[in-house]
């Protein structure tokens, strides 16, 4: 079976990212909805492919994490809970990211994070669904190859449409993926205290690596 390796998105968002530790929720709960959240989601994006779509590749367990620099101090965080699946034939591309998977070393921060920024609780994921533009002549090989990512990118209950650069490459059956690019906080409706607006970065760099195996 042939596999694919996949390097793939590498982003910033601008804003104050904070988050929950994960002792200060239900780890039985947050574990067992995280499951059956990942399996819906996968399950409804094979749904909406074509009938004739036969090489799918997934994951449950892609990389984002981010940083940004602030005056205070620097944020970063790190998730491990992205479902991504692809399509071979059409190009087409959607992942999730479940936002109160995103650890943080300050606690502080992660509960600011989840609680006061992102609202997790009623924003539990962001997504993104799209297209690779240069798929119709793209040759994967296991030569890393730039693409150009195209879609609609949701994050806080708020869709902008995105375009941004990304690679790409086939290694032992499996596809990898990485991007890199910004997001303005203030333009996802991330609102940012007026005490500490000074001291914390509005624009956060993400990075996502994905590694997709066929389905």
């Amino acid at each position: 079976m042939k596999q694919i390796s996949f390097t793939f998105f590498h982003f910033r968002i601008q804003s104050p990212i904070f988050f929950r530790p994960s002792g200060t929720q239900s780890g039985f709960s947050m574990n067992l909805y995280q499951k059956y959240l990942s399996y819906i989601i996968v399950f409804l994006l094979f749904l909406v492919q074509p009938l004739s779509a036969k090489e799918i590749y997934f994951t449950r367990t892609g990389n984002i994490s981010f940083f940004s620099t602030a005056i205070l101090e620097d944020i970063k965080a790190i998730n491990s809970q992205v479902t991504c699946v692809m399509d071979l034939e059409s190009g087409m591309v959607s992942f999730r990211v479940f936002i109160p998977g995103f650890i943080f070393e300050n606690a502080l921060m992660q509960e600011h994070f989840n609680e006061n920024y992102l609202e997790s609780e009623t924003f539990p994921t962001a997504n993104f669904n799209g297209k690779i533009d240069e798929w119709e002549t793209l040759q994967l090989s296991e030569i890393e190859q730039e693409i150009t990512l195209s879609g609609k990118m949701t994050i806080h209950g708020v869709s902008m449409d995105i375009s941004e650069k990304g690679h790409i490459f086939m290694k032992n059956g499996l596809i990898l993926g990485k991007t890199i690019f910004k997001i303005k906080v203030a333009d996802y409706g991330i609102e940012i205290p007026k005490i500490v607006r000074d001291n914390i970065a509005k624009q956060v760099d993400i990075t996502v690596d994905l590694k997709l195996k066929k389905k």
